[in-house]
């Protein structure tokens, strides 16, 4: 039987007296996209921020290649997070220094292993080669999203974690940006995690789950 790519167990978080989920487990496989629904304020960003180590969780295990993620210290949590995760922000966290080339090769350049040559793919991929020496503020909401994308898949994640990656985008971006989601997850032998409202892109998906009054559930 194929070891999951990730296994999450009993994951549980709180604010106060409110518990927004508790006791959740999930499994990602190598090539698998898998849709999380809910609706707003159900915490689905929060559970894609603590699978990563971003946001602090009150109980529970993530397991990364055979790699307990939350019992890493700071260091370890960041290198494996630079090494072996891409993530696409609802918000972008575009650098708005950065042309739209540099804010691209970003992952690879934190690596040590600078590479135009896969900078340019990713910006061709995404429709974005005439505007590699933009800046951030000279493109539109959707461009933005476009590269969050490319910057999210530029290093080859094992792992892509994509919060509402296709909101800002026209039917025909977002058919793009999903395909080559689908695509790099064959290539690489990856996983992604897609948190939609889109019903659309949850159709896409392999599998899809529903975070409902803090638990999940099939949808």
């Amino acid at each position: 039987m194929e070891v999951p790519l990730l296994t999450a167990s009993g994951l549980t978080k709180r604010y106060g007296t409110q518990t927004l989920f508790e006791q959740l487990s999930l499994t990602l496989h190598r090539g698998e996209m898998l849709a999380l629904l809910g609706e707003s304020g159900s915490g689905k960003s929060t559970l894609l921020n603590g699978l990563a180590a971003l946001e602090p969780l009150d109980r529970g295990q993530v397991v990364l290649q055979g790699r307990d993620i939350l019992a890493l210290d700071e260091a370890g949590q960041a290198a494996l997070r630079r090494e072996q995760l891409g993530f696409v922000f609802q918000a972008f966290h575009v650098l708005p220094h950065l042309t739209v080339q540099d804010n691209v090769a970003l992952p690879l350049l934190l690596q040590g292993k600078p590479d135009p040559a896969r900078v340019a793919t990713m910006l061709e991929a995404v429709g974005l080669s005439s505007h590699a020496r933009h800046l951030p503020r000279q493109l539109s909401g959707g461009q933005l999203q476009r590269v969050a994308i490319a910057r999210a898949l530029v290093h080859r994640p094992v792992l892509v974690l994509a919060d509402e990656p296709t909101g800002n985008l026209d039917p025909a971006h977002a058919d793009q940006v999903l395909q080559l989601l689908r695509q790099q997850l064959r290539e690489q032998n990856a996983a992604c995690l897609l948190v939609t409202h889109s019903a659309h892109a949850a159709a896409l998906a392999d599998r899809r789950l529903r975070l409902d009054g803090g638990r999940l559930v099939e949808a």
